[in-house]
């Protein structure tokens, strides 16, 4: 089911990139780069185009990837936590040499 998701994923951004990269942009005629207003500036902006449609629909699918991968991720848990920890084998504490009684003459 992840490998599913994350491949959706890459699919609709790479999809997503491309078509806001071919819209036009709202202040892109040339009356707008010298300062000039168009009578639609605060009106309606009219009739959405279909590849505007298209990226509204590419990002909620994308936004509804993203959210179930973060689910997906917050219920596997850490990678830290799959690692066993290393078991190290202490060598034995060798023991003192016994304690001689001082030499009496």
């Amino acid at each position: 089911m992840r490998f599913f998701l994350i491949t959706i994923h890459v699919i609709v951004s790479s999809i997503l990139i491309s078509m806001v990269l071919l819209q036009r942009g709202k202040g892109a005629d040339i009356g707008a780069a010298f300062g000039g207003a168009s009578q639609t500036v605060f009106g309606p902006r009219g009739a959405q185009s279909f590849l505007a449609k298209l990226t509204t629909g590419a990002a909620i699918i994308f936004m509804i990837t993203s959210l179930s991968l973060a689910l997906i991720a917050a219920k596997r848990g850490s990678v830290m936590e799959q690692v066993k920890p290393e078991q190290t084998q202490q060598a034995p504490v060798p023991l003192a040499p016994p304690v001689q009684a001082p030499a009496q003459k």
